[in-house]
């Protein structure tokens, strides 16, 4: 601080005090070096006569060599000129230096390896599968706000999983077609609909699980203060086709909320409702099954018609978790007499070879239905009633989960189906067809 009267200037014999030596300035770091002072202005050349006209322009000289600079200010540079931070003069003296220095090409080698590994190349497109193994994980980890019974749970998560898929798609996906398969007369028949159109068919069959929570038809039209509509078809088919000849058809991406919401809706509804919903029938026209059983059939048809819209519009999706997966198997294998003895009384399977005495078992056929899901089953061949047995069994079958799964929902043929098969061809066959048969549109 100067004085009033100090000029700002002082005298070098001032920096003594009391005779002790001056202490100097710390020295500036190698980093804080200005490598490069302004180069000196060159003198002016000499003026000279001008050039005629037309005559060609001198060609440039070579530029000014990169100035020299110490070795400590040159290693100090390295990490910044392998990060290609450093300026046009400074690069030019650090790779001269190289040329002349190993220790400092060597240095110099290594950090550049280095910076290679923090730029590291990735696809920035997400995993398409990323947000179904989200999906699964948090379905597997996260407690539900309502208590979801056991039962239910296949069907909450496949509509939650269909839901996901329907999330992803474009505008244009909607529109996609599809073809719907099933077994129908001892053969594979099909409907053309679109993405929207698969949608719009779950939506009208799980409304028959809706009628019978009592919460309405969606087929059927209800105005406040008039009486309601004419009744809705009960058959699976018979209600789509009703659906699609509505105003709804053909339906568009619109379709999501209504189904999504009466998805929810059915869940809701079974879980706050209590352990005598689970016995409630649900009629699909031709048979009946009890409202377990029907919430797992609508998990299994959700599944099998988010693979048909999978496959529409390129989008991967795995099958069902192994717990859910086997439970589907299992109501179709527990549904396989019934369906067997049907096919017998229309004349489409062999009679029983005999007559099932009180309380025998009868023949029974050993369904081995291998991978995530699978299990042994032991299907009653000669009564729907009879409870089998592995010491009765007189052929076994053995496929896989997938599989058995795309025979049941009629997406592949009984001859086609690969099986392991041994012992009587003849009910191997049976049941085969009775398997196919168990589909539907």
């Amino acid at each position: 601080m100067t004085g009033p009267l100090d000029d700002g200037s002082r005298d070098d014999g001032e920096d003594e005090v009391r005779g002790a030596p001056r202490i100097p300035a710390p020295r500036r770091a190698a980093d804080n070096y200005d490598p490069l002072p302004p180069p000196p202005t060159p003198p002016a050349a000499p003026r000279s006569a001008p050039e005629p006209a037309g005559a060609p322009a001198p060609e440039p000289g070579p530029g000014p060599a990169p100035p020299a600079l110490p070795h400590t200010i040159l290693k100090s540079l390295l990490g910044a000129w392998a990060l290609s931070a450093c300026s046009v003069e400074e690069t030019a003296a650090v790779e001269a230096h190289l040329t002349e220095c190993a220790p400092c090409a060597d240095e110099a080698l290594r950090l550049r390896d280095a910076v290679a590994l923090l730029h590291h190349e990735r696809d920035l497109d997400l995993d398409p599968l990323l947000r179904s193994r989200v999906l699964e994980n948090c379905l597997g980890r996260r407690p539900a706000r309502i208590p979801v019974p056991d039962w239910a749970g296949p069907y909450d998560a496949e509509t939650a999983r269909l839901d996901a898929l329907l999330r992803d798609i474009g505008d244009s996906d909607w529109h996609a077609p599809v073809r719907l398969k099933w077994f129908e007369q001892e053969r594979q028949v099909g409907r053309r609909t679109t993405v929207a159109g698969v949608i719009g068919h779950l939506l009208a069959v799980d409304g028959l699980v809706r009628s019978a929570l009592g919460l309405g038809d969606p087929l059927v039209e209800e105005v406040p203060g008039k009486p309601p509509g004419p009744l809705a078809p009960v058959d699976p088919s018979e209600r789509t086709e009703a659906y699609w000849r509505a105003a709804h058809h053909p339906p568009t991406r619109a379709i999501r909320e209504p189904w999504r919401d009466q998805s929810h809706a059915l869940i809701r509804t079974v879980s706050f409702a209590g352990h005598g919903v689970s016995e409630l029938s649900v009629s699909y026209g031709d048979f009946a099954l009890p409202m377990r059983d029907s919430l797992l059939d609508r998990a299994f048809e959700c599944w099998v018609h988010a693979v048909d819209i999978a496959d529409a519009v390129d989008y991967p999706y795995k099958p069902p978790s192994g717990a859910h997966l086997h439970g589907m198997i299992d109501l179709a294998a527990r549904q396989l007499p019934a369906a067997l003895a049907y096919r017998r009384r229309a004349g489409l399977a062999a009679p029983p070879r005999h007559l099932v005495a009180a309380g025998s078992p009868g023949r029974t056929l050993h369904l081995e239905v291998e991978g995530s899901g699978g299990g042994h089953w032991y299907i009653a061949l000669d009564s729907p009633a009879a409870v089998g047995c592995a010491e009765e069994s007189v052929a076994l079958v053995a496929l896989d989960a997938e599989e058995f799964c795309q025979l049941v929902a009629g997406h592949v043929s009984p001859e086609e189906a690969a099986v392991g098969q041994d012992g009587d061809r003849e009910a191997i066959k049976d049941v085969l067809f009775a398997a196919a048969s168990l589909s539907r549109m």
